[in-house]
């Protein structure tokens, strides 16, 4: 591996970290250490960065805001892509040129400062634009999907290629990209309307009004654990069973809302992985539902 290392900073494709915790990278605030973090200061410096791990058979994987992934306790002994400098943005008229490393919240408070409604819905999501599209992120019945006109990739084989809307094959919180891991977001055109500049403030405002009432936002967390099921909420088929509150370490269903599992205090990513996996189990004992996991699990094998 630092043979690895060693080579990725002669490459000079950017800024290259070792040994660092992940608890700083995810929102969580857990994770063991990561061997190398590097960010490539441009879609050549990826491609380049990729064909030195592929030549040495060093696993590695994209890591954008951290908020919807759950790594282990123990070493990343691998490489770990951060696409940060990936991070121009341009309007045209109603559409939006974004680059995968650019934050959602940040895009959506853009948006509505030129009048245009559509990104309401992400003003809350702490994910870069990248991770969104990857997962289908969204919120008020509304997501990524809707608004995403095309996508930017890299193939396994390296070849830059655009997906349109429908062959990012859109569905609740997935995509082609979540189904095809390894291909990677590079950049997407989000399509918005001209809409009342105060009017979209408004809903930005009282939304998070809601969140704030709502939702554990004083403490690590990665938001909503669970899909919900069909005409279900999963929020309240875990407050039905009586779990919130439910600890395991330092871990905590959050007695705010039953959906979210919080690090409380200092908990470990085992803390709350077999937390999660307790609340599936209980609610599938009472109600034969299987609550599927929104959140990624990371080196656990």
């Amino acid at each position: 591996m630092d043979e690895v290392i060693k080579e990725l900073v002669k490459a000079n494709i950017g800024k290259v970290e070792k040994d660092v915790f992940l608890s700083r990278y995810t929102t969580y605030k857990t994770g063991g250490l990561a061997k190398c973090i590097v960010y490539p200061k441009g879609v050549e410096s990826l491609i380049k960065t990729i064909k030195i791990l592929k030549n040495n058979n060093t696993k590695y994987k994209l890591l954008g805001n951290g908020s919807n992934l759950l790594f282990s306790d123990k070493v990343y002994n691998g490489v770990l892509i951060k696409l940060n400098e990936l991070n121009k943005v341009e309007f045209f008229e109603n559409k939006i040129h974004v680059e995968a490393g650019f934050p959602l919240m940040k895009l959506s408070h853009l948006a509505a400062k030129r009048s245009l409604t559509g990104l309401e819905f992400a003003a809350g999501i702490p994910g870069t634009v990248g991770g969104a599209v990857f997962m289908n992120a969204g919120a008020y019945k509304s997501d990524m999907g809707y608004i995403t006109q095309e996508v930017t990739v890299l193939t396994p084989d390296l070849r830059i290629i655009t997906l349109e809307n429908k062959e990012m094959n859109f569905h609740y919180r997935t995509s082609f990209l979540k189904t095809h891991p390894k291909y990677i977001c590079l950049s997407a055109v989000i399509r918005l309307e001209h809409g009342n500049k105060s009017a979209i403030e408004k809903v930005i405002k009282d939304r998070r009004k809601r969140r704030q009432a709502s939702q554990p936002l004083e403490y690590p967390s990665a938001g909503s654990v669970f899909r919900n099921p069909k005409d279900k909420f999963a929020g309240q088929l875990i407050e039905e069973l009586g779990l919130k509150g439910m600890k395991k370490g330092g871990a905590m269903v959050s007695d705010k809302h039953a959906n979210f599992i919080i690090n409380r205090d200092n908990a470990s990513s085992k803390d709350i992985k077999e937390l999660i996996e307790y609340v599936q189990e209980k609610v599938y004992k009472k109600y034969k539902i299987e609550l599927k996991i929104e959140q990624e699990f990371v080196n656990w094998e």
